[in-house]
């Protein structure tokens, strides 16, 4: 098993995957012959790449050494497609020229950013997928009225359909994380504009949430001051949980 060469490094969340029936299932839930690229975030090791290798044109970015010397030995098909970086701080512009799928064993520290980071290039990302924290998982593609939507929940869903696809137990990684993991994938859906401003959007959405547990009568109030003749609709009695994408939308044009 090549996960035994590379020592799993606690500074970069890496727990290796080491069910190869569970890489193949993940590799799986990218469409195949869409002729679009895909990257592969944080490969490790290589067991998702080994089987993405077989049905994407791929790229993998990895930024421990240890695991970019690995792959190098390991997959000379990827020599000059192999990018020693950190994702975060990549021009996937540049990387790319038109669009691109995403997939990973994403680093469970840093799994949310890279989401949002998604989420700012949804006009050349139509497809990512890949395993998360389970809990970060079921607030991704947690529906309103449920205890796990949040403000993820609202923002990557106003623009991707979101699957949870399965659960992974802890025991098929190296070493097993102390939580469940979760796999996801989320779809570009077909909405080009919200039909409201993006900022005062995102800015409605986070307000809200903050402070969760309260009415948006009370989250909001610094939104309401200098509008007494809305203040009163019956909107402002609902909890922020309750709120579709498409009433925090009204909700924005409203404020």
């Amino acid at each position: 098993m090549y996960h035994r060469y590379v020592k799993p490094k606690k500074s970069l969340g890496q727990h290796f995957l080491k069910d190869f029936s569970v890489a193949e299932k993940i590799a799986s839930t990218l469409p195949a012959g869409t002729g679009l690229p895909t990257l592969e975030v944080g490969p490790g090791t290589g067991i998702l790449t080994q089987f993405l290798l077989k049905t994407q044109d791929l790229k993998v970015v990895e930024l421990d050494r240890e695991s970019v010397a690995c792959l190098t030995k390991r997959f000379p098909e990827l020599k000059g497609k192999i990018i020693e970086d950190d994702f975060m701080q990549l021009d996937l512009r540049r990387l790319f020229e038109s669009m691109f799928m995403v997939i990973g064993n994403y680093p469970y520290n840093i799994s949310s950013q890279i989401f949002f980071k998604v989420l700012e290039h949804r006009d050349i990302i139509p497809v990512c997928s890949g395993m998360v924290q389970k809990e970060v998982a079921e607030r991704l593609a947690s529906g309103a009225g449920k205890k796990s939507y949040g403000i993820i929940s609202v923002l990557l869903q106003a623009w991707y359909d979101i699957e949870y696809l399965f659960t992974v137990e802890p025991e098929v990684f190296d070493p097993p994380p102390k939580v469940r993991s979760a796999v996801i994938r989320m779809t570009r859906n077909s909405r080009q504009s919200l039909g409201c401003d993006e900022n005062a959007f995102r800015n409605v959405v986070k307000t809200a949430f903050n402070q969760r547990r309260k009415t948006l009568r009370n989250s909001l109030k610094s939104m309401l001051e200098n509008k007494k003749d809305i203040a009163a609709l019956p909107v402002f009695d609902r909890r922020p949980e309750q709120l579709s994408v498409e009433a925090f939308i009204e909700l924005t044009n409203l404020l």
